[in-house]
């Protein structure tokens, strides 16, 4: 087992709380990842993310590189395409979208990685990728052309969520977009906790403190947050060490 995957399996196993940074790479300006990462680095964040719903050819790359010059912690590509996956990177979320019913999404976009992939130093961790609604139309929602699971079929959430881990997904990963009106309720949460005995990820419209105590509450054992950090960088004072 290496060691990115690892940290998240011996964190769930104590129930220790992590946090990942997402970065997108057609929103960040190379310029301003010193400082950005700086405060990542003075913050709780354990894990930086790096991906987008639409990335231009090689920004990932060249972001993953600079990301490196300024931190230690585990970068982890959080692919929209295949156009995203850099060997820089530490490890690789290999999602499959079990929510929706586009093979692309299910197994024609991996397909498509296995020449990238197949000879790749990274870590690559199947993960099962949960779309919920929020309140609008996401990145995710567009290029994916496929839709959101509804909030109020917990059951069916949770359902989907239990046959990923069936599957053989390592992770489960309940995202309610970027940008998303509202995060992922804590009823979701706590439903697919209950079911699936696998590290669950959190991310999507989470953009205070509170929610993000919430979602650990509820039974996230990583919360994902880009959004909130874009927008304001303060944001990272309230999360220092």
């Amino acid at each position: 087992m290496k060691a990115v995957y690892k940290n998240i399996t011996q964190s769930f196993s104590n129930n220790e709380k992590l946090l990942a940074v997402l970065i997108d790479p057609d929103k960040m300006d190379l310029s301003h990842v010193p400082g950005f990462i700086k405060k990542a680095n003075l913050s709780i964040a354990t894990h930086i993310f790096v991906g987008g719903s639409e990335v231009e050819e090689q920004l990932t790359d060249k972001l993953v590189q600079e990301i490196k010059k300024h931190t230690k912690l585990p970068i982890v590509l959080f692919p929209g395409d295949v156009s995203q996956i850099t060997n820089h990177a530490d490890a690789i979320l290999f999602l499959s979208l079990i929510s929706g019913r586009n093979p692309d999404y299910l197994i024609g976009k991996h397909v498509q990685a296995v020449s990238k992939l197949k000879n790749s130093t990274m870590e690559i961790i199947p993960t099962g990728y949960l779309l919920i609604e929020n309140g609008k139309q996401t990145g995710v929602q567009r290029v994916t052309e496929t839709k959101p699971l509804q909030n109020e079929n917990i059951q069916l959430i949770a359902d989907t969520a239990k046959a990923g881990e069936l599957l053989g997904m390592k992770l489960i990963y309940l995202e309610a977009g970027s940008g998303a009106l509202k995060p992922v309720s804590s009823e979701i949460i706590n439903a697919v906790k209950t079911d699936v005995n696998l590290p669950i990820i959190v991310g999507g419209g989470i953009r205070s403190v509170k929610q993000m105590k919430q979602a650990y509450q509820a039974g996230a054992d990583m919360v994902v947050i880009g959004t909130a950090f874009e927008d304001d960088e303060t944001f990272f004072q309230e999360l220092q060490n």
